[in-house]
């Protein structure tokens, strides 16, 4: 098994890489994702993160 993580400021270019990902990649088999939300604040402004963890295997000939 293999894992790919990705980690965006925003949600919708969490899912523009995540989506990239998985179509330039049609030779993996996908097993599983997890998606995160992650939010803090620095006294100016709330800061999000958006994380995904793809766990997948190359498919078999």
């Amino acid at each position: 098994m293999l894992v790919k993580i990705f980690d965006e400021e925003h949600e919708k270019d969490l899912e523009l890489v995540v989506n990239d990902f998985l179509i330039r990649n049609k030779e993996i088999e996908v097993i599983d994702i997890k998606y995160t939300v992650a939010i803090t604040y620095d006294e100016r402004e709330q800061i999000y993160c958006y994380s995904c963890l793809i766990m997948y295997k190359q498919k078999e000939n």
